[in-house]
């Protein structure tokens, strides 16, 4: 069995057999996974990468150009390759790979590689390319198994072996009728141990989940993790089996989907790529901070308001620090386990109802606890009992008000057609700096003056 163990050695071991013959090279590439090859092209340029593609066999080559990820941009390696040998590399692929690389190139580029192929080929991969690509249609492959309903178990066998000789692995066996209208599902097992005049109707599972081809990527995932599923036929309208999506696909589309969640929490825009350069980062991220900016303001005019309270307790600013952090941490929290909760389920209004009571009540003795800490700290340090009750005062209720934003605000942009994960790190900034300075400054200039 061999072992693949990529390391920081691994760069600079494959850099310096680039630097010396073919042979050398192609006995180095040898030590590594197609995975771990792809990986590495991120640190090497483009005419080392057309080099070691050249080198590799074509089933390993297109291996590593369809593992590679898409920031790493596999469509102009592909471009840049010879036309015979990017040819027998797109006719090695998997349709649904070969459809998501070539989908990334001008239309004039399309056209150039999709002429090289068999008819069969480009026909099957322009089909792929014209469903939306967050659908089940535009993450689906369309080689599957499937056998006749009316089949018996030999001519069954037959067929699946006829078949199996075009597709690299296969986990169901799926069952149509005359006019290619799904049926169901078999397994293997089923037909190998039916009796030899046994036909495959006695043996189909009708009951199975399936997707139509304009299901969104996320519901797909959903239903294969829900249901631990290796594979999901998908199929249009009037039932016609058009093809299946993977597990493996469903694992790409979550890491993705957590990717862009995580970049819109964060208040970055999901176009901007990790690997990109720093204009790309700025034109990314400056809206949003000027966004922020905007909202800071309101923080400000509170602060103003209350400017004569400050300038007669100038001890309140320390603990100004406290309540905001305290307060923006809360909601954070909140509002990161909200729209995970959001993502995985569709929430009925009872629930939604009970996702913001249970952050009420999180925030109610998270601020207590807190507050109570930061109380006997003013009270030590200060000697201020009154400024302890006030801090608090405004703890708990900044916290409250964390746990009741972070949660209520995606839910609402949820509701309204708004992305939660888009907006809501930004109000939610907003809701606890106004309302901890607020509480804070409003509660001093009543109790401590």
């Amino acid at each position: 069995m061999q072992s693949f163990d990529l390391d920081k050695t691994d760069v600079s071991k494959l850099k310096q057999a680039i630097s010396g013959d073919n042979e050398l090279l192609k006995a180095t590439l040898a030590e590594y996974h197609a995975s771990e090859i792809a990986i590495l092209f991120e640190s090497i340029n483009s005419e080392d990468q057309q080099r070691i593609i050249n080198l590799l066999d074509v089933e390993i080559a297109s291996e590593v150009i369809s593992e590679m990820h898409e920031e790493a941009h596999p469509e102009e390696l592909l471009l840049q390759l010879h036309p015979d040998k990017r040819t027998e590399i797109v006719e090695e692929l998997d349709y649904d790979d070969a459809t998501d690389i070539i989908s990334q190139l001008e239309e004039h580029e399309q056209k150039e590689i999709l002429e090289d192929l068999s008819e069969d080929d480009a026909s099957s991969i322009r089909n792929l390319m014209s469903y939306d690509e967050e659908t089940a249609g535009g993450l689906m492959n369309t080689e599957v198994i499937r056998i006749n309903l009316n089949l018996t178990k030999k001519d069954a066998i037959d067929e699946i072996i006829r078949q199996s000789e075009e597709i690299e692995e296969f986990y169901t066996v799926n069952v149509v009728d005359d006019n290619n209208i799904f049926k169901g599902i078999v397994s293997l097992k089923d037909i190998i141990k039916a009796k030899g005049n046994a036909k495959i109707t006695d043996m189909v599972n009708a009951d199975v989940v399936y997707v139509k081809a304009d299901t969104d990527q996320e519901e797909v995932a959903k239903l294969i993790s829900q249901y631990n599923l290796t594979s999901i036929p998908v199929v249009d309208d009037e039932m016609h089996l058009l093809g299946r999506v993977t597990f493996d696909d469903v694992i790409d589309v979550l890491e993705d989907e957590n990717t862009e969640d995580f970049l819109k929490i964060s208040g970055v825009s999901e176009d901007e790529e990790l690997s990109g350069n720093w204009i790309e980062a700025v034109k990314s991220r400056l809206p949003w901070l000027i966004i922020n900016l905007g909202t800071a303001f309101l923080a400000s005019a509170v602060v103003r308001h209350y400017e004569s309270t400050l300038s007669q307790l100038a001890v309140l600013s320390a603990y100004m620090v406290i309540i905001a952090g305290m307060g923006g941490n809360a909601a954070t929290q909140a509002l990161a386990v909200t729209v995970r909760r959001i993502s995985l389920y569709d929430l009925t209004d009872n629930q939604a109802y009970r996702t913001v009571l249970k952050e009420f009540t999180v925030g109610l003795i998270n601020g207590a606890v807190t507050g109570l800490i930061v109380f006997i700290f003013a009270y030590f340090f200060d000697g201020e009992p009154m400024l302890g009750l006030v801090i608090f005062m405004a703890m708990t209720g900044n916290l409250v008000i964390a746990g009741i934003t972070g949660s209520s605000i995606p839910l609402v942009l949820k509701r309204v057609g708004i992305d939660p994960a888009i907006a809501s790190s930004i109000i939610i900034t907003t809701f606890t700096d106004v309302f901890g300075f607020l509480l804070l400054l409003g509660l001093a200039s009543k109790l401590l003056l």
